[in-house]
């Protein structure tokens, strides 16, 4: 009996190594593409493409998004050029689509694949475990206020928030309302250019709108902020009551 366990542990132990380096490769082999391949030059061409087949290439786009989401690479440019290509309606619907469909592939590699290299890494934020408790209790409004902030990076957060204690549903929920005020301001910024090279290439001019949107990112930092303190308070209150 013994024998069985020890041998079933060791299989359990090679196969969670196995899977955490392959979430490190993956991870490796991404950030090497997003910095060594020339893929923002690849990104120019493929809307350039998909503005010149307008009428059937919104699926491209999507599908652009979701491996931008997923290669680490800003979406901003993609956004600017959902507005020059599609117009605001039809460019919000697809930058929330693909926004949130990147989003959610990431935050399942994160879950899967990479969960033990990511929580090794995470693990030793000081403030990982508050979150995670937080996250626990209020991971919508969490997710939510984060994705409204400009001091919590979209990318790393898709995959941060796959080692966490949020629900899938909370996740993409949250995410997808979070970026709503973003989209519809980027989007609006670039259906301002006179074509898709002037808006990814040009200075983004968001004026009073873009200080509103600053000014509720600002807010919504504060409120995450003060929201896991106290649930993280009340965890510890908890702990030190049993």
């Amino acid at each position: 009996m013994r024998d069985r366990s020890a041998i079933a542990r060791k299989r359990e132990t090679t196969a969670v190594r196995l899977r955490a380096l392959l979430g490190l490769t993956l991870i490796v082999l991404l950030a090497a593409a997003a910095v060594l391949l020339p893929v923002k030059d690849w990104l120019r061409a493929a809307l350039t493409w998909t503005a010149q087949h307008r009428e059937t290439s919104w699926c491209v786009f999507l599908a652009l998004y979701v491996v931008a989401a997923v290669c680490l690479v800003p979406g901003l440019i993609l956004t600017l050029a959902a507005g020059a290509i599609f117009g605001v309606p039809a460019g919000i619907a697809l930058v929330s689509v693909g926004s949130v469909a990147g989003a959610t592939v990431a935050f399942f590699v994160g879950r899967t694949f990479a969960r033990e290299w990511i929580s090794r890494r995470i693990e030793a934020w000081p403030r990982f475990h508050a979150l995670d408790h937080a996250l626990r209790e209020r991971g919508l409004w969490i997710v939510l206020l984060t994705r409204m902030s400009p001091a919590f990076p979209f990318n790393l957060l898709n995959y941060a928030y796959g080692v966490t204690a949020v629900r899938p549903r909370d996740y993409i929920i949250g995410s997808w309302v979070g970026m709503v005020p973003a989209t519809v301001l980027y989007v609006y910024a670039g259906s301002a250019a006179a074509n898709v090279s002037q808006a990814v290439a040009g200075p983004v001019r968001t004026g009073t709108s873009g200080v509103a949107f600053l000014c509720l990112g600002l807010a919504a930092t504060l409120a995450v902020t003060v929201l896991v303190t106290r649930l993280a308070r009340r965890e510890l209150d908890r702990e030190l009551a049993a």
